[in-house]
């Protein structure tokens, strides 16, 4: 197993109980197992970072970055297909393609999810995993732009992610979508609009667990009456 692909997958995935107590094993791991040391620095800070917030702020904080913003969103083809036709095969294709890998999906979890696409990699061969990961630079890397913009811890996993890619991003797919109008994640009633719109679902959104629409339903309004926590700049 890569374990800079799944310490990557974990730490991008949303923050439980589980996760939380996990992160000194984490930074543990990264020192004993060979990762690049730029990539293990810049995991560990996200690490340090998550680990000095309790876990409604570590989920409160997670939530408005990646679920209640469509241009920080994780889910990969978001970025390029958005809600057109396109979208539904790619999300097969994929699908199947973990399937012909023998890597089984949590239902709850559209196959897009970055977490998920990276805990994939995290199980293939190194130079495959690699190549595949190049094949989403400009996505990531659009991401990592938006989130040291913003600022966000979370820039050091993306900038950890444009080091594994070992290439750089395309240059006209990414400045295409850093021209994408960023949503903004406090506009709660563009956020009611875009539940309208979520109608249909590729085999995700079941509960509290799973990503998108359905946690945001639940959790979005009861952050509104706690203060929101704030993202820490990256170092």
């Amino acid at each position: 197993m890569d374990i800079a692909f799944k310490i990557a997958s974990l730490l991008l995935s949303y923050p439980d109980q589980d996760l939380m107590a996990a992160l000194p094993e984490l930074k543990a791991a990264l020192a004993r197992r060979d990762v690049a040391e730029p990539v293990r620095l810049l995991f560990s800070r996200l690490i340090d970072d998550l680990a000095r917030l309790d876990l409604l702020e570590a989920q409160e904080r997670y939530v408005h970055l990646f679920d209640r913003s469509r241009s920080l969103s994780l889910h990969l083809f978001e970025h390029v297909h958005g809600e057109g036709r396109d979208r539904g095969q790619a999300m097969v294709d994929l699908k199947t393609m973990y399937e012909g890998r023998g890597f089984e999906i949590d239902a709850r979890e559209m196959p897009d999810y970055l977490p998920l696409f990276l805990e994939f990699l995290s199980v293939l061969p190194s130079e495959e995993a690699h190549e595949l990961l190049a094949q989403t630079a400009h996505i990531v890397a659009a991401i990592g732009a938006r989130l040291k913009k913003r600022p966000s811890v979370y820039a050091n996993a993306f900038a950890a992610l444009s080091l594994l890619t070992r290439s750089e991003p395309d240059a006209a797919l990414l400045s295409a979508l850093l021209l994408a109008e960023e949503d903004d994640p406090d506009d709660l009633e563009a956020l009611d609009r875009i539940w309208e719109e979520e109608a249909v679902t590729f085999g995700g959104n079941a509960g509290e667990g799973a990503c998108g629409p359905d946690r945001l339903r639940m959790q979005v309004r009861a952050a509104q009456r706690r203060p929101a926590a704030h993202s820490a700049t990256p170092n």
